[in-house]
């Protein structure tokens, strides 16, 4: 039983021993291995830095690149900013006319609905404030229904009247304005003697341009009222300006004719002059 024993420990110790030797025996491979890999990579790093030094504008050609790349990627960045802000300023501008456009084709259907309707024994009459009227200037090709009143909302859907002042056809000073982008975008192009015709309440005006001025917007002077008929237009200046134009365009024009007939001449006192 002894010897059992024995040699169940010699057993024991002899596989120990092996144990260990094989151990020690894996620990050396895996020093090389680690020394032999130091020794390549370092090696092919020696090799790398001796190839970048034999060309040295590799090196410096790439961080040119690199240098490059950042502003290009700045500059698509911002050009793409720029093209989504032109398309929704375009967008904005078309949707701005395709409303005027529509509100023009609606007002004209009611001015038709008045002109139809203003002899008509029967009819309630229009109040003064509710008629339309309709404005012509063959020099510019211009041809327009004016709403009443000048505010942003009214000169959106077309030339304003501003109230407070006479209505065409009538003595006095009538003042309609209208946005220099728009309706009166051309009417610079306007000298002594051209023509304007308004039609209202079933009648006919024809007014004759007697001159134009520039003036600041605070001057009041041009809408002043007047003892003869006149007609005064009033736009932006100037026309092609971009952003807020500091000035005033003013075209002045006096009546010529009513109805088809002559105005006379002599009942009516010498406009102002400008």
């Amino acid at each position: 039983m002894l010897d059992i024993v024995k040699q169940n420990c010699c057993s024991v110790n002899e596989m120990a021993v092996r144990m260990a030797t094989v151990s020690r025996q894996n620990r050396r491979k895996s020093v090389r291995i680690h020394i032999l890999q130091r020794k390549y990579t370092d090696s092919a790093s020696n090799k790398a830095m001796a190839f970048l030094d034999q060309y040295p504008p590799l090196m410096e050609r790439a961080k040119a690149l690199a240098a490059k790349a950042r502003p290009l990627l700045n500059r698509r960045v911002i050009s793409l900013a720029l093209v989504v802000i032109g398309v929704v300023l375009l967008g904005y501008v078309a949707g701005q006319y395709w409303g005027m456009y529509r509100s023009q084709k609606n007002l004209e259907i009611e001015w038709q609905r008045q002109a139809a309707t203003v002899s008509v024994p029967g009819k309630a009459p229009v109040s003064s404030d509710q008629l339309l009227t309709r404005m012509q200037i063959p020099k510019i090709q211009m041809d327009a229904i004016v709403v009443e009143g000048a505010s942003r909302r009214e000169l959106s859907e077309g030339p304003g009247h501003m109230k407070l002042t006479a209505q065409p056809g009538e003595p006095g000073n009538a003042v309609i304005t209208a946005h220099r982008d728009t309706f009166f975008r051309h009417i610079y192009e306007l000298n002594k003697g051209d023509q304007i015709q308004v039609r209202r309440s079933g009648r006919t005006f024809t007014y004759e341009v007697t001159g134009k001025r520039i003036v600041m917007p605070e001057d009041f002077s041009v809408i002043k009222p007047t003892d003869n008929a006149q007609l005064t237009l009033i736009t932006c200046y100037p026309t092609y300006y971009i952003g807020p134009a500091p000035k005033r365009l003013v075209v002045f024009s006096k009546l010529v004719d009513s109805d088809g007939q002559p105005v006379n001449q002599a009942a009516q006192a010498r406009p102002n002059d400008q």
